[in-house]
């Protein structure tokens, strides 16, 4: 078997370099890639100007046989390592396409044809260490197997898959529906195939252009003709794609929410704000000065508990020293079940003497039940026990929301890349996941990290309430519900808040210029702003409320959650129903769950919103608005770069 030996001449060596170096820059300053462009285009552009300059050198140098090997295996190598060592098609990524009969084939021709890379990878990699390797017959078998009929076929099947827009827009709504799954936005799923497809085709272009260098330096034809034919549909097949695309991922939802567990547990997955509204049990007697019943309960729907008559009930239970709500009369007589000491509720359920019961009466009373009866006072008024809504600050209610900023670390060009809520010392943080930003779009994820929040209660000294955080009460206990956009596709997230409008918890989003080429935040001391939606619901777009209707516990439903409010919205926190709970929970819950993508990527938004399934409460929870992609769908040329090649 011919093989080829290669001696180092360091005169001949330096003078290629130089006139190779040379060809290089005056190619890519005519062909330079588009500014603003993803990676896998711009390493396109990248490779089709390392190939155009390689067909120069070929075809303008008389050069030796060894010499013209050694460059093309050297620059194919250097490409590789720097560029496509460690991009594999992962087709557990996309077991979505797998509903679709194109999706299968085009999963097929992705895994072949990084298949057939690898060989070509380990046959460029042998050389590095022993040029003698470099085995004619070898080159000449590879060449035959990547430029006969299969490998066109598969990049015309390829072409043909991703051109059919219907196809993409099922996916498109599929990925929405499957974010539980994918953990992705469906326009992320979509660009992350386009991209993957597009690095597929670049491997496939790469090792055809190679293969037809090989047979030009062997001398088996000149070859050039076809590599500029090749080159030529490649830019156009790149075209085709991308118009197809673009339009379907721009209008793709970039929404990352997170779905319900497979097993609510309190303190992983969600938690309560506690004893905000609470039903509770009181006596006309002690809901007025006088100590009289001269009223009936719907005349108390604002009130207090002034005392604790002869001992009776009220020395029972614990006392609401709050204001009370919305009380109402039920019945006289009742069997009150109350709850465990270390419960945040009062009662498990009440038992009325009708026959109607408040809560769920299931098994024994743990505690015991308390018989309490209503009574007459001298025969004209009757002293009746209400049921009504207390309003009770103290160590049992958790109703405290952080207005300290959250923000990443923009001196060592952190971003935000993720949310969660998080309660600390009774108090509810938003906090963020942070991320080192690389250039065009990347994030490295071995910087990733979730940011502490302020370590803080509200008793601290120099801690203030309405600086510090913020109480819910019955009179300013709504939260917005809003998605914040960047405006400007040159910002990305790099820091969150909570400040309250009018009565309203209402959230914050910090913007950071950045250079998408780069990745460099761009002075973010100077180039960074807060934004908002500053709309209430007596003012200028008027927010509509999210209303919860005899909401039962969430995580009694055994459906999923579903996304029930949209942008520009608000929810109360209430109180759950009084029949079915007795009103002892508030709602909704929220989830704690960590709102992440993958991969993870820098955010154009953030917002909050309401979930829920039927009549429960329901979860107020983070959601992530993931970078636009978009506009970085671009062409390796302009367009008249492109007429001088086609």
């Amino acid at each position: 078997m011919f093989r080829i030996k290669i001696k180092e001449m360091l005169s001949t060596t330096t003078i290629l370099i130089i006139v190779f170096t040379i060809l290089t820059n005056q190619i890519k300053s005519t062909l330079a890639g588009p500014k603003g462009a993803s990676i896998v285009d711009h390493l396109r552009a990248e490779y089709i100007n390392l190939d155009t300059a390689l067909w120069k050198y070929l075809n303008e140098r008389q050069i030796d046989k060894k010499s013209q090997i050694r460059k093309v295996f050297d620059s194919h190598r250097q490409f590789i390592k720097e560029n496509l060592s460690l991009i594999s098609f992962k087709s557990d990524k996309y077991l979505l396409l797998n509903r679709y009969y194109e999706g299968q084939e085009l999963q097929r021709d992705l895994i072949h044809l990084d298949g057939e890379f690898g060989y070509f990878k380990s046959l460029v990699y042998k050389s590095a260490s022993n040029e003698d390797l470099i085995e004619e017959r070898a080159i000449l078998d590879f060449t035959e197997e990547i430029l006969n009929d299969s490998v066109k076929k598969m990049f015309d099947n390829i072409d043909n898959i991703m051109n059919k827009q219907k196809l993409s827009y099922r996916i498109v709504l599929d990925a929405r529906d499957q974010i539980c799954v994918t953990n992705q936005s469906a326009q992320q799923f979509l660009y992350s195939l386009y991209s993957d497809v597009a690095y597929a085709e670049l491997k496939g272009y790469t090792m055809m252009q190679f293969s037809w260098m090989m047979l030009r330096i062997y001398e088996k034809g000149n070859f050039t003709e076809e590599s500029n034919l090749m080159r030529n549909e490649f830019i156009k097949r790149i075209d085709r794609t991308q118009d197809a695309l673009r339009g379907v991922i721009k209008h793709a939802d970039r929404s990352v929410w997170k779905c319900d567990p497979t097993k609510h547990l309190k303190g992983q997955t969600y938690d309560e704000v506690t004893r905000l509204l609470q039903g509770y049990i009181e006596n006309e007697v002690d809901m007025n000065e006088d100590g009289t019943c001269r009223e009936n309960c719907a005349y108390y729907q604002v009130s207090k508990s002034h005392g604790c008559y002869q001992d009776l009930y009220c020395a029972k239970q614990q006392r609401c020293t709050g204001k009370l709500y919305n009380c109402q009369y039920v019945d006289s007589d009742m069997w009150i079940c109350p709850s465990a000491l270390n419960s945040s509720r009062r009662y498990d359920y009440i038992e009325y003497e009708n026959g109607r019961v408040l809560g769920e009466k299931s098994g024994s009373c743990v505690r015991g039940t308390s018989k309490v009866d209503s009574w007459w006072r001298w025969l004209f008024w009757h002293c009746s026990y209400c049921f009504c809504l207390c309003d009770e600050q103290g160590l049992k209610s958790d109703r405290y929301f952080n207005l300290r900023s959250t923000e990443s670390d923009i001196h060592k060009n952190m971003v935000v890349t993720g949310l969660r809520f998080v309660k600390v010392k009774r108090i509810f943080h938003l906090q963020v996941q942070q991320g080192e930003l690389l250039p065009r779009g990347n994030i490295k994820q071995e910087s990733l990290e979730w940011k502490p929040v302020d370590d803080y209660q509200i008793f601290d000294r120099n801690v203030k309430s309405k600086v510090d955080y913020h109480t819910l009460a019955w009179e300013n206990r709504a939260i917005d519900l809003d998605d914040i956009n960047v405006v400007d596709p040159t910002h990305v997230i790099t820091g969150i808040r909570f400040r309250v409008v009018g009565t309203h918890l209402n959230l914050e989003a910090k913007l950071s210029e950045y250079n998408f080429e780069t990745g460099l935040l761009v002075e973010p001391e100077i180039n960074s702003f807060w934004q908002s939606n500053d709309n209430t619901d007596v003012t200028g777009d008027k927010r509509t409320q999210v209303i919860l209707r005899s909401p039962d516990i969430p995580i009694r439903s055994i459906a999923r959650s579903q996304v029930k409010s949209k942008h520009n919205q608000y929810i109360e926190f209430t109180n759950t129903d009084m029949d079915k709970d007795a009103a002892q929970t508030t709602v909704p819950f929220i989830d704690i769950q960590e709102v992440t993508s993958s991969p993870p990527v820098p955010l154009s938004g953030v917002g909050i919103y309401y979930k829920g399934s039927g009549q429960y409460g329901g979860f107020i929870a983070p959601k992530l608005i993931t970078y636009d992609f978009t506009p970085h769908i671009q062409s390796p040329f302009k367009a008249e770069e492109r007429s001088r090649m086609i």
